[in-house]
């Protein structure tokens, strides 16, 4: 009896204790692991050249569905800080690199909060294109030649490039001038990218009317390439070189008493390279009307910054 009345004890207790688990059981596991990743995809490396300065970085979500809240661009390394358009975009722009290596960083953001990110590397190679900047001091390839009362008045060392007609002493003088650069270290195969012909007024012109270095109702110029070789010891105003008129350049007139020019001088350049017959650049007033004036500081002035430039781009082949 006392044995039987310890099974009826014990049988509620043990029933009473699993009734109570029940109750106490966790809650159901979300089906969605919160391991699951964000899978971010920002493209293919990228290979510019200068002077392409900028690219677009376009990145992507591999798991869109899961539903996207943001994006962000950022730049984990480089030569220099970039300039980043729409980095909270999945297309953003990258501006203002420099040669060298750079990677960016491209992070995407799900509603949950969680994040993936993925890297792309961007090389910048220098630029294909070469420039050659030439201003050079006492150029011995320039010299005025000039025509004064129907003496020859050529001078070749002279501080101005006048380009004039005009008096001394009440007699007739006319003033042009050849000018020519060493562009002999350009292939004759080159591609000329630009070239720039840089002239400067002479504030302080020791010809004309010696106030203004531009006067006249029609002072407008041209510039030609010169069509044959011509000696600097011995060139004269009577057996000057004449100059082409294809790819003339005619610069107009002007009203003010200085203008410094940038003259877009590349089709004659172009001439001259692939041609091999760099003679050099004929620059004269287009109408040698009396009382007329361009007057443009020589390489021999003794402000080097004001000496004539000619800027060639160009890419070797």
């Amino acid at each position: 009896m006392k044995y039987f009345r310890l099974s009826l004890i014990i049988a509620p207790l043990v029933f009473a204790v699993l009734g109570s688990c029940k109750k106490t059981s966790l809650p159901p596991v979300s089906t969605k692991s919160v391991s699951q990743k964000v899978l971010a995809q920002a493209g293919a490396d990228v290979t510019i050249t200068l002077p392409q300065d900028s690219v677009q970085l376009t990145g992507k979500s591999g798991n869109a569905a899961d539903g996207i809240a943001g994006y962000l661009w950022s730049q984990i390394s480089g030569p220099a800080e970039a300039f980043l358009i729409n980095e909270a975009s999945a297309s953003a722009k990258a501006r203002h690199l420099v040669e060298g290596k750079y990677q960016f960083q491209f992070m995407v953001i799900n509603k949950d909060g969680l994040t993936g990110v993925d890297t792309v590397e961007v090389t910048v190679k220098p630029s294909d294109v070469i420039t050659l900047d030439l201003s050079p001091t006492n150029n011995p390839y320039e010299t005025n030649i000039g025509l004064y009362n129907g003496t020859d008045a050529g001078n070749r060392t002279a501080i101005e490039e006048p380009l004039a007609a005009w008096t001394i002493g009440g007699l007739p003088i006319t003033v042009r001038n050849l000018l020519k650069f060493d562009l002999s270290s350009i292939p004759a195969n080159a591609t000329v990218i630009s070239a720039e012909l840089r002239l400067y007024s002479d504030t302080i012109p020791k010809n004309g009317d010696l106030v203004h270095a531009n006067f006249g109702a029609d002072n407008s110029f041209v510039i030609q390439q010169v069509a044959a070789d011509w000696d600097i010891t011995n060139v004269s105003w009577f057996n000057q070189p004449a100059g082409l008129t294809a790819n003339q350049i005619v610069v107009p007139s002007t009203n003010q008493p200085f203008l410094n020019m940038n003259i877009n001088v590349k089709d004659i350049v172009s001439v001259m390279i692939s041609n091999k017959s760099n003679y050099g650049f004929k620059l004269s007033l287009q109408n040698e009307v009396l009382y007329t004036s361009r007057i443009f500081c020589s390489s021999y002035y003794y402000d080097s910054t004001r000496h004539p430039r000619l800027i060639v781009k160009y890419v070797k082949h």
